[in-house]
């Protein structure tokens, strides 16, 4: 039998909002209206390229967690079509990326060879 893993593992939460050249407005909406509805968010830099395992542009929310029941249904319902990953952060960088993520629309690929996990 597997020991299940505990919620308590999860120090914080990311969502990566990845956007296209076409859809950089959508993304800049989206990021205006989390810095107004959620100010204890932190909001990542803006990527305009691929950068260490997203293979689109993209800029991230990091957000503490006793905000997820309310800024992911929020991202769901105003990303306006964005792809949209979200993932704990449990330090297991890899598991996080690939085992515990959560997608709203477009699944786009994820370079998990860059990600080290603990001890290696």
């Amino acid at each position: 039998m597997t020991v299940p893993k505990q919620v308590t593992a999860i120090k914080d939460w990311h969502a990566h909002v990845y956007y296209t050249a076409e859809m950089r407005p959508s993304a800049e909406r989206l990021r205006e209206q989390l810095a107004a509805q959620f100010p204890t968010a932190l909001l990542g830099r803006w990527h305009d390229r691929s950068v260490g395992p997203h293979t689109r542009a993209m800029f991230q929310v990091l957000f503490p967690v006793d905000l997820y029941p309310i800024i992911v249904p929020f991202i769901a319902l105003n990303r306006d079509g964005l792809a949209v990953l979200v993932h704990p952060n449990t330090g297991r960088e890899r598991d996080d990326h690939a085992l515990h993520a959560m997608w709203m629309g477009e699944v786009l690929p994820v370079d998990l060879s860059v990600l080290k996990e603990e001890g290696e």
